[in-house]
């Protein structure tokens, strides 16, 4: 048994709800076959020799994940079948399925309609189950699967059914030791249940189920005999697949149901502690060699649905898609070209060779301009067209991309304002052709607080405050960590209004300017005040549509303490400082 992966902080692209469906290959056990409408597909052969057929012809799955909306699928399945493609991946199978299947199967494309288990996804993901003693949730899934299985099981757009996705790994977010084993031999005897249920309702399809890594499998080939084949999810270890199926011993084929370039999960950080973002080229190559991998692996490898077929425009769409916002990328020409389709007289992408930070350095001040280079080149000859874009996802999660305003300063320099909130941000550099086609690279930025002339004389002083966070996440978030001199430490107050914070300078002292760095927990109105014995305060300062970020001041001020002093939270937690600088 391999290893399981480096943990992800989550699946780049979210695992999509019944209905909004996704579908990848087939394959199936000599005894398993699919029938509908006069369609029949099975696999024929022995240990080591299958062959997957469809009407008794040789029928290879050449897939893709489906992403766009089930009333999206007339629009999309056409250019689908033009890539060479026919056979997508769902992960859910619900009553909005209909539609799909039947758009597919006009469009000469079968579905492997997935079922959902908990915890899908891999770790961090979906809700914690105790298939030990959840006889609840264990009787609902049997319950409700076969009555889909029933609902579809004669529409020709259905090639097989799918239980789970990446649960066997995603179950050590849940559980750990022993505990863990028997969770996942409870988990793969319920899909083995599963299957049961669903070849008696249904003999014609075959069923898999889906993970996240091969480590997996051992548990399918102890708990779920009934599987007509395995299938997993993998990316930039898809090349090894082969070998883990030869030393498992196993006896059945798999086909691989994700696949692509290399995951968040899989390559190493920059200096910004940012996982490094494969180049556009990188990633057409990663599906170019995955399917290589896949086809290597003759009469035991089905086939693939690679991962994905998505207009997503988001963080994961970035890194994933093959049309973000419906606009093609080199990973989807790659994809076309595995599958068998000329696309030497295509109009393709532009090609960014360089993405850089101007001055060579990836720090940029929040708030102040920066300068992008980059390197971009068009193989059709076309005008290009840049867009800038930030995201914020290694501070806060975020998934979202937000378009910059940026001054094209000639010769691919593009300048553009930092974003205001310091620490680790991916920048990106969109090139469009204007025939449909786009090339995107990221960077990621240290966001850094402006450079303030002068001595920061409140650093290492006393600090007091109203309140503060003695435990939870990074704390005890004192005071004192607001004039600490560390970036990455910070004060935190209680959950209500009004709190304060101020320095000790020791004597009376005059000072010219203030800077607040702000954690994600901001104040939208504050003042900073001056007081010569802590008990009469003056307001050099009001501010009342705080944003967070990077709060500059230049003010003039006199005392020997210094407060900020909030009156109302810009969210529901407190407020939050990793710096209270006050310079001469």
């Amino acid at each position: 048994m391999t290893p399981p992966p480096r943990i992800r902080s989550r699946r780049l692209l979210a695992p999509l709800a019944a209905g909004a469906l996704t579908v990848g290959m087939l394959a199936a056990l000599p005894a398993a076959t699919a029938h509908a409408a006069g369609s029949v597909a099975k696999v024929t052969g022995a240990q080591g020799n299958w062959q997957l057929s469809v009407d008794g012809q040789p029928y290879q799955i050449k897939g893709l994940t489906w992403g766009p909306s089930v009333a999206d699928a007339d629009k999309y399945l056409p250019d689908l079948q033009s890539m060479g493609v026919n056979t997508i991946r769902t992960w859910g199978t619900d009553a909005s399925s209909k539609p799909l299947f039947d758009s597919a199967a006009a469009h000469g494309i079968k579905v492997i309609a997935g079922f959902w288990l908990q915890p899908g996804g891999g770790p961090g993901s979906g809700g914690c189950v105790n298939y030990l003693t959840d006889t609840t949730y264990k009787n609902q899934v049997l319950d409700e699967f076969p009555k889909w299985v029933q609902t579809y099981k004669d529409n020709p757009g259905v090639l097989m059914w799918d239980v789970g996705n990446e649960s066997v790994l995603g179950l050590q977010n849940c559980y750990s030791g022993d505990e863990l084993e028997r969770q996942r031999d409870a988990y793969t005897t319920l899909v083995n249940d599963i299957t049961k249920k669903i070849h008696s309702i249904d003999p014609n399809h075959p069923v898999t189920s889906t993970d996240a890594w091969v480590g997996a499998w051992p548990y399918y080939k102890k708990n779920a005999p009934d599987l007509d084949l395995y299938a997993v999810n993998s990316y930039n270890a898809v090349c090894d697949v082969k070998s883990a199926w030869q030393q498992g011993g196993y006896t059945k084929p798999y086909i691989i149901t994700e696949t692509g370039p290399a995951g968040e999960w899989e390559v190493p950080d920059d200096a910004n502690g940012v996982p490094q973002e494969p180049s556009d080229q990188a990633k057409a190559d990663g599906y170019t060699k995955a399917w290589g991998c896949v086809t290597g692996h003759k009469g035991v490898a089905l086939g693939a649905t690679m991962f994905h077929y998505g207009t997503e425009y988001d963080f994961g769409g970035i890194w994933f898609n093959l049309l973000p916002a419906g606009q093609k990328r080199l990973s989807y020409y790659a994809v076309k070209r595995s599958y068998g389709k000329d696309t030497s007289h295509d109009n393709t992408p532009p090609v960014i060779s360089a993405l850089d930070v101007e001055g060579g350095s990836a720090n940029v001040q929040a708030g102040r301009d920066a300068v992008l280079d980059v390197r971009a080149t068009d193989p059709n000859g076309d005008p290009i067209t840049y867009e800038v874009l930030d995201n914020s996802n290694y501070l806060d999660g975020s998934k979202q991309l937000v378009s910059l305003p940026f001054t094209d300063l000639g010769g691919g320099r593009l300048k553009f304002t930092a974003p205001d909130r310091p620490g680790a941000w991916k920048v990106y550099v969109k090139a469009t052709d204007g025939h449909g086609n786009v090339g995107v690279e990221t960077r990621s930025l240290k966001v850094v607080p402006p450079v303030v002339n002068g001595t920061d004389i409140a650093r290492g002083k006393p600090a007091t405050a109203s309140s503060f966070q003695a435990s939870y996440g990074d704390c005890p978030c004192t005071a004192a960590n607001a004039v600490d001199g560390n970036p990455t430490t910070r004060w935190a107050s209680d959950w209500s209004d009004p709190q304060w914070l101020q320095v000790d300078l020791g004597t009376r002292t005059s000072f010219r300017h203030v800077q607040l760095v702000w954690e994600a927990s901001y104040a939208k109105a504050y003042t900073i005040q001056t007081s010569d014995d802590g008990q009469s305060w003056r307001t050099v300062r009001t501010v009342t549509d705080g944003n967070g970020g990077v709060d500059d001041f230049d003010v003039s001020g006199t005392g020997r303490y210094v407060r900020v002093d909030g009156t109302a939270r810009g969210t529901g937690y407190g407020y939050s400082l990793y710096s209270f600088g006050v310079y001469n």
